[in-house]
């Protein structure tokens, strides 16, 4: 799945109480969540090989002509913007989203490729992890409620891994000390 889980395990136990977030402490733990990626870097070689290799068969028979000039620059036009929308995919695609856990805060960061870093922050005793049906963006669309606002999640996830998510989000978040503010 395209999420992990880091537990702080030198940290004080969940129940203790003792590890907070106004005390500086490191979070209980951190969940990573990034887009799936269907081709490696080693398959866009293979494809961008593979299509210039295919693309240049026609040009065998204009060799030695003046018609391969002319079918020339299409076929590397060709490869070339095939290149440049892969590695835009690449760009695209690399967006981060952070979620901190500690007993008194939750925060939720997002790295977006082109675009500002998003924060947002709250106290878990009043957070609810919501799975929206119809009419939601995405299916098992999931959000966080809570604090000053309403915020997405893993909307990139698949929606088998959004439920995942959302399962194993309440257990963390169940889990936690409750300190209400």
């Amino acid at each position: 799945m395209p999420y992990e889980w880091e537990t702080d395990l030198t940290g004080a136990p969940v129940n203790s109480g003792a590890s907070s977030h106004a005390e500086g402490a490191a979070p209980l733990a951190v969940l990573h969540l990034w887009p799936y990626r269907s081709l490696p870097r080693r398959g866009f070689v293979i494809f961008i090989g593979a299509t210039f290799a295919l693309l240049s068969l026609p040009l065998i028979a204009a060799l030695g002509t003046p018609v391969l000039w002319g079918l020339l620059p299409f076929v590397l036009g060709a490869v070339g913007l095939t290149w440049y929308l892969i590695e835009r995919s690449y760009k695209d695609g690399e967006i981060l989203e952070e979620l901190r856990l500690w007993p008194d805060r939750i925060e939720l960061t997002r790295h977006e490729p082109r675009g500002p870093v998003r924060e947002w922050h709250a106290n878990p005793y009043w957070i609810a992890v919501i799975r929206h049906g119809k009419g939601a963006p995405v299916e098992h669309y999931l959000t966080l409620r809570g604090g000053p606002r309403e915020v997405e999640i893993g909307a990139f996830l698949t929606p088998e891994e959004r439920l995942a998510l959302k399962d194993e989000l309440e257990i963390r978040l169940a889990a936690l000390p409750r300190i209400p503010t």
